[in-house]
């Protein structure tokens, strides 16, 4: 588990990758009631000018979290976390794709709170911009 004393400012995160398969999409479908076929259907998300079909946003942003929440040790660690999508993640059958996240400390706050940057990328192309949380390590 991470401590405030063991934290700097521009401290990097270790990395981490994670493969992101068409199963992973569908029981994200279940588990959220998002059954929109762009993440699921190939011939739909073709249909309506997708290069295939695409992973959900919210999907997303709950694998990249990770990063922070495995550095902290506690996932309700998090205090804010938002991001901007700037792409979306396609995941091509059968291999899918691979979310490659990586974090910096940017600030120490008086309080004790740690503000992270995150960076999102696919085949080297950033998928998530302004990825930024806040963490309250114990």
């Amino acid at each position: 588990m991470t401590t405030v004393g063991d934290i700097e400012v521009g401290q990097s995160l270790p990395a981490q990758e994670f493969p992101i398969v068409r199963a992973d999409l569908v029981r994200y479908a279940g588990a959220s009631g998002d059954f929109n076929p762009i993440h699921w259907n190939e011939r739909f998300a073709t249909a309506v000018g997708l290069p295939d079909v695409i992973a959900h946003g919210m999907y997303t942003m709950a694998v990249a979290i990770r990063v922070v929440t495995d550095w902290t040790g506690d996932p309700g660690s998090v205090v804010e976390y938002g991001v901007r999508f700037t792409r979306p993640v396609v995941v091509p059958d059968p291999d899918g794709a691979v979310l490659r996240v990586t974090g910096t400390v940017r600030e120490i706050r008086a309080d004790g709170d740690v503000a992270v940057d995150l960076v999102a990328t696919v085949n080297g192309e950033t998928v998530l911009a302004k990825a930024r949380a806040v963490v309250r390590p114990r």
